[in-house]
């Protein structure tokens, strides 16, 4: 009698949720090189970095257009009205967010840096 030689199949089972976890890797172990890096953007780290460094003029400045270009979006779509007064009240909030960004960007900053300053003395 000839026998059919299959590939064993691997098991997947899944969970009340309906989501099929596989087994993982069940090989040899990873290689240095084959595993991930835990550099850029993995979990806190990147956070702490981004706030370590100090506010800016250009970082305020393109906040306050983004926010303008919401608000002027949402005064023509949903207000109806004249997109040259939507325009200019979007002028108007860049001139007014811009410095009110920087100022409040910078109060967190000290306030952040005296309370790491702080930390390190104790």
């Amino acid at each position: 009698m000839a026998s059919t030689r299959r590939k064993r199949r691997t098991k997947h089972r899944g969970n009340a949720a309906g989501m099929v976890e596989t087994r993982g890797r069940t090989g040899r172990k990873p290689t240095g090189a084959e595993r991930k890096p835990a550099g850029r953007g993995s979990g806190r780290g990147s956070r702490m970095d981004r706030f370590a460094k100090p506010p800016s003029w250009r970082s305020s400045f393109n906040r306050a257009l983004i926010a303008a270009a919401v608000f002027v979006a949402a005064s023509i779509l949903i207000l109806k009205q004249k997109p040259i007064a939507g325009v200019a009240f979007g002028v108007f909030l860049v001139l007014f967010y811009t410095p009110l960004t920087f100022y409040t960007d910078s109060f967190f900053y000290k306030r952040r840096q005296a309370k790491l300053s702080g930390q390190g003395k104790t």
